[in-house]
């Protein structure tokens, strides 16, 4: 919790209270807090403080559910400020337009959406199997020469998201809007195209890897695989994982880059590996 915030609250809240207070996400013009049960009576005074400390905040948000459902939708209330949950955020020369309530968005994986297009090279078909509002898509788009992004989501709000800020960003030239299953897509659609394949949603990445290497072009490429790993062994079972299923299918795996992205809960990360992934006949 920022010092400021805490001295705004100093005197209204409790030492043990104010230990209570985490974090707070900022998207555009919107804060996103996580109050315990205990704090929820001064939601009200601690969404006030917290205005009056962050001068671009115009909206105050409490979430008041986990991430859940297909759609990785969560409850919100609005404890403060403007009664609204769309907004627009900056990041890395890229406007996003989103509403928190119908579409999943993080403005912790910037510094990773960055990283990944940062990657990619000249000419390069890329495929995102869970894309959101298209915030990796468009920042591959306006940070590196790729040739074609598609970019495939289930949830309706985030595909029509998705196609607004294609438009904002004016990257409809090289990104493709893609509304289904990402199973269905890459069956009917994708398979054997992809020279790189993101998979930036950690839940669904041990079910959707073998689409992943199905997007693949048959000579292979790379797999950006996002999951959770614990200590004391953090990457260990997820590049397990990889490579027992990737030989399965007669490829082989090599490991790029594994990283940590952020601390998901007590001793458990998200995480990436970056994977090189090769037919050893071809």
């Amino acid at each position: 919790m920022p010092n400021d915030l805490r001295t705004r609250l100093k005197g209204y809240l409790s030492d043990e209270e104010l230990k209570l207070i985490r974090a707070f996400d900022i998207v555009g013009d919107i804060a996103i807090v996580k109050l315990p049960p205990r704090l929820l009576p001064k939601k009200h005074l601690i969404g006030k403080a917290l205005l009056e400390v962050q001068k671009n905040v115009r909206t105050v948000l409490n979430q008041i559910s986990p991430v859940k459902g297909d759609f990785r939708t969560r409850e919100l209330e609005v404890i403060a400020g403007e009664e609204r949950t769309e907004t627009i955020h900056r990041e890395s020369g890229c406007s996003f337009k989103v509403d928190l309530r119908k579409v999943y968005f993080s403005p912790r994986l910037a510094a990773e959406r960055l990283r990944v297009a940062k990657q990619v090279e000249p000419g390069e078909v890329v495929v995102n199997l869970f894309a959101g509002v298209g915030s990796y898509s468009i920042i591959i788009a306006r940070h590196s020469q790729a040739a074609v992004i598609y970019s495939i989501d289930i949830n309706p709000a985030a595909f029509e998201y998705m196609q607004t800020n294609i438009r904002i960003n004016k990257v409809a030239d090289r990104v493709v809007p893609i509304l289904g299953d990402a199973r269905e897509v890459v069956e009917k659609r994708l398979a054997g195209k992809a020279d790189r394949v993101l998979m930036p949603l950690p839940e669904l990445s041990h079910d959707f890897f073998g689409v992943a290497l199905s997007a693949l072009k048959p000579t292979g490429g790379i797999v950006h695989f996002y999951d959770y790993g614990e200590e004391p062994d953090i990457y260990g079972p997820s590049l397990d994982f990889v490579r027992s299923n990737a030989a399965a299918q007669g490829l082989e795996i090599k490991l790029l880059a594994a990283r940590k992205i952020r601390s998901y809960a007590v001793r458990c990360y998200h995480i990436v590996l970056d994977l090189k992934v090769s037919r050893p006949e071809i």
